[in-house]
């Protein structure tokens, strides 16, 4: 005889879709994805809550709370918590990769110098996994391939398209040398963001930029409108050849920023900044340009060099001013790679120096493709408005 004095799941989860309708879906969601948990956390430990079993691996230790970002809204889950066995529930693996990429990074540094177990049994407690250089090389490939598929995944029609360039530091032929990581965030038809993709190399400037657009076209990219991104060396050449013709964004924020390399004295500086602010916060692109032909002749007496940079480059800063206004303020500067840029440092941090580029490859495909899940599944970053 089935006893029903305790509710299940299932029961919960039809009374409150019944209750409260699509309303109530978040809630629904939130008791499933507690109870699936609940089961791997069971299947994990090869034993159910307070039962008795020979095959048992380790035990329940409670639950902890976290807060998920997902399509219906954030959802407040109960992640099931372990001792005695290494557990964390698939469902909510984000973060995992990451890790895995940076303690790989650790580990390869390590690798050709182990030849103590004192050296081995400190490097296995840092990285979490056993340091021999077939180990380390079989984890690496497992995620490797995970990395792979993801970098290599179609890619349809994007209206705009945002790049960015940092270095990190490897070592190369024995040298430590810079090493460049391009990233590419693209806004689709829809309105939606995703990280395209990442790219690490050695390579000339202009060369690496040309190759890593040639394989985002060849993955699909298409109906690109606009590309925002700071003036990298080797970029606009990169463009003028991959994407003819499409009009290029400088990063409104860095130009405000480069101008001050040329502002004569210290206490001109706000004075400056104002002028370039007139300009960009203009409502539009004829009186922009007013405001810029105010700014040059402004300092052609006091300050030459500046007036002569204004009029060169401010220009570059002026294209987003053919968008709807509804998209002018996210797309004029690449401030959207903040939070991507400042994960990608405190991981970088910690590994300091690369072993090789396929290590820093690694890390930055690891953290940039969990931001990117992220932002896949929170609201649209911007409405896309008909023709």
């Amino acid at each position: 005889m089935t006893h029903h004095d305790q509710p299940t799941a299932l029961d919960r989860i039809t009374e409150l879709l019944a209750e409260n309708g699509f309303d109530g879906l978040a809630s629904a969601v939130t008791v499933l994805l507690n109870e699936v948990m609940k089961l791997e956390r069971s299947n994990a430990l090869g034993a159910r809550p307070y039962e008795r079993s020979e095959g048992r691996t380790g035990y329940a230790n409670g639950f902890k709370p976290r807060t998920i970002h997902t399509r219906i809204g954030p959802l407040s889950v109960e992640v099931p918590q372990a001792r005695g066995i290494e557990f964390y529930p698939s469902t909510l693996e984000k973060g995992i990769r990451s890790e895995r990429a940076l303690k790989l990074a650790v580990a390869e540094m390590y690798v050709p110098g182990v030849s103590t177990r004192k050296v081995a049994a400190i490097t296995e407690k840092l990285c979490g996994l056993e340091v021999t250089s077939s180990q380390v090389s079989r984890a690496a490939r497992a995620l490797d391939e995970e990395l792979e598929k993801w970098r290599a995944r179609p890619i349809g029609e994007t209206p705009y398209l945002i790049l960015d360039a940092r270095d990190e530091h490897v070592r190369h032929g024995g040298q430590v040398r810079s090493c460049a990581v391009l990233v590419a965030i693209g806004i689709d038809a829809e309105g939606r963001r995703s990280i395209l993709g990442v790219s690490v190399s050695l390579s000339e400037a202009e060369a690496h930029w040309r190759d890593f657009l040639a394989s985002l076209q060849a993955r699909g990219l298409h109906g690109v409108k606009l590309v925002v991104s700071d003036a990298h060396a080797g970029l606009k050449p990169a463009l003028a050849a991959r994407l003819t013709g499409v009009p290029w964004q400088r990063c409104q924020f860095h130009l405000v920023e480069n101008a001050m390399a040329f502002v004569p004295k210290p206490g001109m500086r706000k004075a400056v900044v104002a002028s370039i602010r007139a300009v960009f916060d203009a409502p539009d692109r004829p009186e922009a340009e007013r405001q810029l032909e105010i700014a040059v002749k402004k300092y052609r007496a006091s300050a030459p060099k500046l007036a002569e940079w204004l009029e060169a480059n401010i220009p570059e800063g002026l294209a987003v001013f053919a968008l709807p206004p509804g998209h002018r303020r996210r797309l004029r500067t690449i401030n959207m790679l903040e939070r991507l840029n400042k994960e990608l440092k405190r991981r970088t941090r910690v590994a300091g120096l690369f072993p090789n580029e396929a290590s820093a490859l690694r890390l930055v495909s690891a953290v940039a493709m969990e931001i990117s899940e992220e932002w896949e599944t929170n609201r649209k970053y911007l409405t896309m408005e008909p023709e």
